[in-house]
């Protein structure tokens, strides 16, 4: 009996030693897979293991905003507008990504860009998100581009995750064809449109060659009457709100360091055309007390424009145009900008006999900048008599100040940190709330229903310029905050 028992001891101890040989191989490994957890996911205090999708929300969201950075309408600097052809070939691109991340997609009468998941309850309020697809001229990738592709690469996330059709509500997907207002200066034709604000009068509204919106659209294939505008229109009880990601368009998150901020509000905005006519003539015989030249009535108003805008106080206080409370909160708020002058003719030896230019007033208090406009408009029409030249004023824009929904915010606001938190393994401390000195979708949007902004930080607070610049990092927490957002709704 002792053979036996000798065999089976060596086998046992054999097996033990194999044992301690694979366990100290596994130890060997933990660091190395500890490392491929943090590349492609994080713990929460819990345990549970989130997936960062590094390759969707930052490798791919990247090349596709460089991508989209190069549809442009110029050679050597990016320039889409309203149903250019760049704009019908972004606009394609934008779609075929819309439906890889497995999205119903559609283009509506005004060229708007949709992609839908109905999730599990098609008849439920849907979430509409969205930004805009134009650009100013000589831009930048990222100001309306970057709230569009977070949405979507969100969107591919939870649909390689398989969790896309678990959605409690359906999500939507507009990329809008006119924010900027370049072409046509009516900002908002896409969002307005869909918010059930867009007058059917600016379906006629035309462009510097004499091209109206309509037959912009025509031109595109899209036919767009009266009768097809109204149907754009959502139904207020079909929507449950609109949330927007920006590019910050300011210096505060950089300042403080963060790539994320909830916004609290949008500051209201009015564009102006100003039109200066006098008489032309030759610049060198026509005597300098004998002249009624527009150029330099222009050049008093601008600079005057400057000083009611730095010192409101001065003006307004001393004329009681305004309360106390409105002219102090102008102080804080208040910006006003000539950005295109145009004259007629345009030549070296003659006095113009007609000067036009935009002014674009903003301020979160729109009581205040009523105030600021009637000022203007007062002094202008003395300045102009003055030099007997013949001006008026143009309202081409108007939008209130807008609130965010204090629920959006908050939601925004607390998935930002869940998205620095889990991207970063460290507690990122409080996301700052910011003011919108810029006009942005959600204010128009807001017409229709409750809206939340959420921005990243841009390098220098630059925008609307080539220079302007998000790290590749930071497109990835963006889009990290909207996944998080919408596990909400899961």
């Amino acid at each position: 009996m002792a053979a036996p028992m000798t065999t089976s001891f060596a086998i046992s101890h054999a097996i033990m030693k194999n044992s301690i040989s694979i366990l100290s191989f596994f130890l060997l490994l933990s660091p190395l897979f500890a490392m491929a957890n943090t590349l492609s996911g994080a713990e929460n205090t819990e345990g549970l293991k989130y997936d960062l999708f590094p390759e969707i929300l930052k490798e791919e969201a990247v090349a596709r905003l460089n991508e989209l950075g190069k549809v442009s309408d110029a050679n050597g600097y990016l320039e889409r507008t309203f149903q250019s052809p760049a704009s019908i070939r972004a606009g394609n691109l934008l779609r075929a990504w819309m439906e890889d991340a497995g999205l119903k997609t559609w283009v509506d009468q005004m060229g708007n860009v949709h992609g839908r998941a109905e999730g599990i309850n098609p008849s439920e309020k849907a979430l509409l998100i969205g930004s805009h697809l134009d650009t100013v001229i000589d831009a930048g990738f990222f100001d309306g581009s970057l709230g569009i592709i977070c949405a979507i690469s969100a969107l591919k996330a939870l649909n390689s995750s398989g969790r896309l059709g678990k959605l409690r509500r359906p999500v939507e997907v507009i990329a809008f064809s006119d924010e900027e207002g370049v072409r046509f200066q009516s900002t908002f034709l896409g969002s307005a449109a869909i918010a059930g604000i867009l007058p059917v009068s600016a379906l006629q509204v035309h462009d510097k060659n004499g091209v109206t919106v309509q037959g912009a659209l025509r031109a595109s294939s899209i036919e767009t009457a009266e009768e097809n505008l109204l149907q754009l229109t959502y139904e207020p009880e079909s929507v449950w709100g609109y949330v927007e990601v920006h590019i910050e368009q300011g210096p505060v998150l950089e300042n403080v360091g963060l790539p994320l901020g909830s916004v609290k509000g949008i500051a209201g905005q009015t564009r102006l055309k100003v039109t200066v006519r006098g008489t032309q003539g030759h610049a060198g015989t026509v005597p300098m007390n004998m002249r009624q030249d527009p150029m330099v009535a222009a050049a008093e108003l601008i600079v005057f424009l400057e000083s009611l805008c730095k010192q409101p106080d001065y003006y307004l206080s001393y004329d009681g145009q305004c309360a106390s409370s409105t002219v102090e909160s102008l102080a804080g708020s208040l910006v006003c900008t000539v950005g295109e002058i145009s004259t007629w003719p345009s030549a070296s030896n003659v006095i113009p006999g007609q000067v036009t230019f935009t002014i674009d007033v903003r301020a979160m208090d729109d009581t205040g900048r009523e105030a600021i406009i009637y000022e203007f408009s007062n002094r202008l029409y003395h300045m102009c008599d003055r030099r007997s030249v013949f001006c008026s004023v143009e309202r081409k824009h108007d939008a209130n100040a807008v609130v965010c929904d204090p629920g959006l915010s908050t939601q925004l606001k607390s998935a930002s940190y869940t998205a620095l938190k889990r991207i970063t393994g460290e507690d990122p401390g409080d996301v700052p709330v910011l003011m919108s000195g810029a006009g942005h979708d959600a204010m128009a949007m807001s017409h229709l229903t409750k809206v939340g902004m959420l921005f990243v930080r841009c390098r220098g607070g630059i925008s609307h310029s080539p220079a302007e610049h998000v790290l590749d990092d930071d497109v990835w927490a963006a889009g990290m905050a909207v996944l998080a957002f919408l596990e909400t709704l899961l």
